[in-house]
């Protein structure tokens, strides 16, 4: 009975035992079947990269004045439109002249007068000598007629400015364009009264050429200033290429060209304050229009560019997975910069000969063995068309 018992004990051993290996016998298999992970890759782009930026801009008209008058006076008369265009020397008013006129003839009433006074005297003194010479009177009398002609004389140039001034007030009795531009629709009536200096009868703003003004980020405008480096370097004549888009999404027909640039920073936020100058024939910009600034034609020169869905980022740092030489995945941390059509461009952490993953990245992690296939951007749908700066790395 102890014996039968022993047997059965051994016998139920034996059949543990072979169960344990039976199972590890399948569990290495299981392991050794696992397949490497399938992704598709892609070389990395280096070329020399086109890249735009956009911004929202206002019209600016390129020069405005306030006209006022020289003189004062009741409006009696009015040669203009609100909203019209004018060339400059244009009469835009007449201001009542008939107190100018009258001050005119005072003043050439009082300027013969003087003159009458001043001849007079010249006979007087003429006599004078005359008579000192033969010894009749004092030197003193001679010297005290020399003194009334000079004093004369003084009165003479006196109300010959005043005759000028007078003829200058009737003059400026029409006020004239100061330059040529439309006018804005604040030109005062007839019956008026303007007072010299203070009341301002219209506003002229040139409208052709207008200035389209926006502001740009500090790193932007030493991007722009090293485009410019290069190209003078390079002997070319590339410049940028400022588009503007009107509101209803049309393309305004003309150019644009930079025209001025801010002295400095604004206080706080950095931005940099620029002026692009658009011909304006047809009178289609107005001041205080909003529009779109596009300016194209930059390049990033031998730039390293991988697509924007093999990035990826995680507690803030940005990294692509790599294919290396031994079918693995390999993650590179990068530094991004400016964003074109389906790529970003790589400032930092590429050599620009890497193969990067970029479909089958969410069963991914470093150093997993993949099964690559290389594809290509048409294969993908990947462009370097319709660039725009949606990142900036510097900030």
């Amino acid at each position: 009975m102890l014996v039968s018992s022993n047997k059965f004990f051994l016998v139920m051993i034996i059949f543990a035992m072979t169960f344990v290996l039976v199972g590890c016998g399948q569990d290495q298999p299981k392991q050794q079947q696992v397949s490497a992970t399938k992704v598709k890759t892609i070389k990395v782009l280096k070329t020399d990269a086109p890249i735009s930026y956009k911004y929202s801009g206002e019209v600016i008209g390129k020069g405005e004045v306030r006209v006022q008058s020289k003189i004062a006076g009741k409006i009696v008369e009015k040669y203009i439109r609100g909203g019209q265009s004018v060339t400059v020397g244009q009469a835009l008013y007449k201001i009542d002249s008939r107190q100018y006129d009258a001050a005119i003839l005072q003043a050439q009433a009082q300027l013969a007068k003087a003159q009458t006074n001043l001849n007079n005297a010249l006979t007087e003194l003429d006599r004078n000598e005359r008579l000192f010479d033969a010894g009749a009177i004092s030197e003193q009398v001679l010297t005290n007629q020399r003194a009334n002609c000079n004093a004369l004389r003084a009165d003479v140039a006196a109300n010959e400015a005043m005759l000028i001034k007078a003829q200058e007030d009737l003059v400026d009795t029409v006020v004239y364009a100061p330059m040529s531009g439309r006018l804005s629709i604040d030109d005062i009536p007839v019956g008026t009264y303007v007072n010299p200096g203070s009341t301002t009868l219209v506003t002229i703003g040139a409208v052709d050429p207008i200035f389209v003004q926006f502001s740009i980020s500090e790193s932007e405008y030493l991007k722009f200033a090293n485009a410019e480096e290069r190209s003078t370097q390079r002997n070319n004549s590339v410049r940028p290429e400022i588009t503007l888009t009107l509101a209803d999404g049309k393309i305004y027909p003309y150019d644009g060209r930079f025209a001025e640039v801010d002295r400095s920073l604004t206080s706080g936020t950095g931005s940099l304050t620029l002026r692009t100058l658009f011909d304006n024939p047809d009178n289609l910009l107005k001041p205080g229009m909003f529009a779109n600034i596009s300016i194209t034609g930059l390049n990033i020169p031998n730039a390293i560019l991988v697509p924007e869905r093999a990035i990826q980022q995680l507690l803030g740092d940005t990294f692509v997975l790599v294919a290396n030489a031994e079918n693995k995945s390999e993650v590179k941390t990068v530094k991004l910069g400016e964003k074109i059509g389906s790529y970003y461009v790589i400032t930092e952490g590429l050599k620009g000969d890497e193969m990067i993953i970029v479909e089958g990245l969410s069963k991914l992690r470093d150093n997993i063995a993949i099964n690559p296939t290389e594809v290509t951007a048409a294969d993908m749908g990947f462009s370097l068309e319709s660039s725009t700066k949606l990142f900036d790395a510097d900030k």
